[in-house]
């Protein structure tokens, strides 16, 4: 689009103008808006970034190709616009941050931020001072470069003084005479910026039609959104001042605090909402609580806010049992994410369910997680629509009997020990076996809690700075094995010593039993020996053995293969059972 160089405006036809441009917008119609007025607006705090966007992902290339197609009159896309109250807040913009008044009618951005954040903060000084938005233009070379030195001749021009007209003409009649003579070019640039036409779409808040046509064509024709975006876009939560929130991370958050979980990615809590309302996850998120969808939902006629409030309450007992029942203490331990997808399923019709259901459920639980995702064609959303079809209101009993089935109940592999990656199933597998062995400090001998497991997972919410190696060197076959890895709280610069002499020589004031604390951590005595006498193959292929046992063992014991699934006794009608007794014994 090529900029409209217009004549300049006297201050009634610009009065006129916004009252025009403001009438415009209150029929929700499309539009453009020249950059002076979206910087301009951003500014006041008209312009907000809902919780739900994605972080800033430009950086200063991205910000410089943007100013760089303005000015040659590219097109750089259209903005979409959602209005709707805007209440007074501190505001984060980019580079910019400050308080902003109430707006009855605030614009809040739905596709576009990248773009407005960049606009708004390379043209203030303020946003300027952000490496990501500092942008001067080279009036010799023609061209957007990083402000420096070189600006004190006068021929690179900050993008703030361009932008701003009075700042301009003082740049070039006071300050940097000698560089006079490109005030055309720089005019030239300046009117480019102020006068580009960015077109938008306004949109109001009710008309949920026009918005999920428009994010059908954002997703088919431009840079797809996630499901997450779109469904946080499309059923925005409102605080008591109207502002919008992403349900998901609320959900997330409420999680971690209340049950030290770990915080939840956005999208297993989608797909835990959406599979408490019904088996196929991928269904059309767009008319999820909309009364002319023609898929049935297992709570079909609560309103929107009442089933987060219930996605949530079975979500949370589905975080419980894993804790409880089925030894996985933290988010970074599941082997899979789907798995606790079916679980908040279960959990939302049968919130209590009977003992020998919950230990049947463990069962699956763990069954399901050394089979993983590979009989439902690799897929993890095959595999939750698959597994919770199986789930049937009011038939707690079937339930859990139909999870159990194929491809459950087929013969299971033990975890690959070698090749350990902690974000890999196998690994956490393996993991969750050497928490349940309740390790004990290297330093104190005391057992870990799960508090010291939350506080040590929380920098970077993984086990990689918890599964820490032994040896880091040699031998180099048998580096990446588990045998190779202990679970240590402590971090790095805790610890006195390398691992592998804390093994061998114990700290003064460790007050616990060798053989306890090693045990422990899968070690032996003979295994602490071999490593004192520096044979590091033979600490490990021993250590391996080892490990190889305690999770072996960990695995029957969640897991029961040997035993029968049978239901509740209580499931069995006793009279019957009599009755056929006495049937054979005539």
């Amino acid at each position: 689009m090529i900029p409209v160089r217009s004549k300049p405006r006297d201050p009634a036809n610009r009065k006129r103008r916004l009252m025009t441009t403001h009438q415009s917008i209150s029929q929700s119609a499309a539009r453009t808006f020249s950059v002076i007025d979206l910087v301009a607006e951003a500014l006041k705090g008209r312009i907000r970034i809902p919780e739900f966007q994605r972080p800033l992902r430009w950086q200063w290339e991205d910000v410089r190709r943007l100013f760089d197609s303005i000015v040659k009159g590219y097109p750089i896309g259209n903005l979409l616009l959602w209005k709707r109250l805007a209440p007074a807040a501190d505001i984060k913009l980019g580079g910019l941050r400050f308080r902003a008044r109430q707006f009855d009618e605030g614009w809040w951005v739905v596709d576009g931020q990248q773009r407005l954040t960049s606009l708004a903060s390379a043209l203030s000084e303020e946003g300027g001072r952000d490496e990501r938005f500092a942008l001067a233009y080279d009036l010799r070379e023609k061209k957007f470069v990083r402000p420096g030195r070189e600006e004190e001749d006068g021929y690179i021009v900050p993008l703030p003084v361009l932008f701003d007209l009075q700042r301009l003409i003082r740049w070039f009649t006071k300050d940097h005479q000698e560089a006079s003579e490109k005030l055309d070019e720089a005019s030239r640039v300046t009117r480019a910026i102020r006068e580009y036409q960015v077109p938008a779409y306004l949109v109001d808040q009710d008309d949920e039609a026009v918005l999920r046509e428009i994010f059908d064509r954002l997703n088919n024709y431009g840079k797809r959104l996630s499901r997450v975006e779109v469904f946080s876009a499309l059923h925005p939560g409102k605080t008591s001042s109207a502002e919008p929130f992403s349900h998901f991370q609320r959900i997330a958050e409420s999680i971690h605090d209340g049950q030290g979980f770990g915080v939840l990615d956005d999208h297993t809590v989608l797909e835990a909402v959406l599979a408490r309302r019904g088996a196929d996850v991928t269904r059309d998120i767009r008319v999820e609580f909309s009364n002319r969808t023609r898929e049935p939902r297992d709570f079909g006629n609560e309103a929107p806010e009442e089933a987060y409030r219930q996605g949530e309450l079975a979500l949370s007992r589905a975080v419980a049992f894993l804790q409880e029942d089925a030894g996985v203490p933290h988010f970074a331990f599941l082997p899979y994410r789907y798995l606790l997808v079916v679980l908040t399923q279960f959990f939302a019709h049968f919130p209590e369910p009977n003992p020998r259901n919950r230990v049947l459920l463990r069962r699956w639980f763990w069954r399901a997680a050394l089979i993983g995702p590979g009989p439902f064609s690799s897929s993890w959303t095959n595999a939750v629509r698959t597994l919770a079809t199986r789930i049937v209101a009011n038939d707690e009993i079937g339930s859990i009997q139909r999870l159990l089935k194929n491809p459950i109940n087929q013969n299971l592999s033990p975890p690959s020990l070698t090749g350990f990656k902690t974000s890999s199933a196998a690994s956490r597998i393996v993991l969750s076996a050497f928490w349940a062995l309740k390790p004990r400090s290297l330093l104190t001998g005391q057992p870990y809690d799960r508090q010291q497991l939350i506080e040590a997972i929380q920098p970077d919410a993984t086990l990689a700075g918890m599964a820490k190696r032994i040896l880091n060197r040699e031998p180099e076959s048998q580096k990446a094995w588990a045998a190779n890895r202990l679970l240590v709280l402590e971090a790095e610069d805790e610890l006195p010593m390398a691992l592998a002499d804390l093994l061998i020589t114990p700290p003064l004031g460790r007050e616990v039993a060798e053989c306890d604390l090693l045990a422990s951590h899968a070690l032996d005595g003979e295994l602490v020996r071999a490593l004192t006498e520096e044979d590091k193959t033979a600490f490990l292929d021993g250590r391996q053995q080892l490990i190889k046992r305690v999770v072996a063992e960990f695995i029957e014991r969640m897991a029961e293969t040997r035993l029968e699934d049978t239901p509740p006794l209580d499931s069995f009608d006793l009279d019957d059972m009599e009755a056929e007794r006495d049937d054979a014994l005539i």
